[in-house]
């Protein structure tokens, strides 16, 4: 079976003599992964964006209805109205303003040939681990407390799942997080399982969740 590469970068035990002239190993990355950081990071962005415009709408006029409340369901307005949309004390979607832009600007480096050290990319697998760990929180007080469903919310956690997946591959694989090698081969040929996967059980949540409302 022929592996599908997504992250083409060198390997730990493939080190060039130059990275090992430069002292402690940098460790690069695929084009197919700087660009998914790129666009997942773009995507964070502009979903973010978008989300603290109506936020700041809604604050100056709550009569105001954000473009993307389109039924019952689908609501963002009831979502940027919640308790659970200023969890710090400020919008959430603020946060992901700094926090997805500075994925796509990890991602540029990447795709400018920037190589990090082992202690970079494992913080910055733990800052998508507190991303994607908050997303599902916010996924289940959105179906289950709230009772309501936002677009752009959405296109934010399928983009933090993504990210988190591959950074996470690319993390085992390149043995930055140890990991046994059976489990390295398969991500390496599999990658895609995760994430598909992931996404596809939220999806069937929202399904199931308000079944009758879609069915009827």
């Amino acid at each position: 079976m022929t592996t599908v590469v997504i992250d083409n970068a060198s390997p730990s035990g493939a080190d060039s003599e130059e990275t090992l002239r430069d002292g402690p190993r940098r460790i690069g990355a695929g084009r197919v992964l700087a660009w998914l950081l790129v666009v997942t990071g773009a995507a964070g962005v502009l979903a973010s964006w978008v989300i603290t415009i109506d936020k700041f709408k809604l604050l100056e006029d709550p009569g105001f209805t954000p473009g993307c409340s389109l039924n019952p369901v689908v609501s963002c307005g009831n979502i940027m109205t919640s308790e659970q949309a200023s969890v710090f004390g400020f919008p959430n979607p603020m946060l992901g303003l700094v926090a997805y832009g500075i994925v796509g600007c990890v991602g540029a480096g990447l795709l400018a040939g920037a190589r990090y050290r082992r202690w970079f990319w494992l913080g910055l697998n733990a800052g998508m681990l507190f991303g994607v760990g908050f997303c599902t929180w916010l996924q289940y007080q959105s179906l289950y407390s709230i009772g309501s469903l936002c677009l752009w919310c959405s296109l934010a956690w399928v983009a933090t799942i993504v990210m988190f997946s591959y950074v996470t591959t690319h993390n085992i694989t390149h043995r930055i997080l140890p990991a046994p090698a059976g489990l390295r081969t398969a991500l390496e040929e599999f990658h895609w399982v995760l994430p598909v996967l992931w996404i596809g059980t939220i999806g069937m949540l929202i399904l199931t969740r308000w079944w009758d409302f879609w069915t009827s």
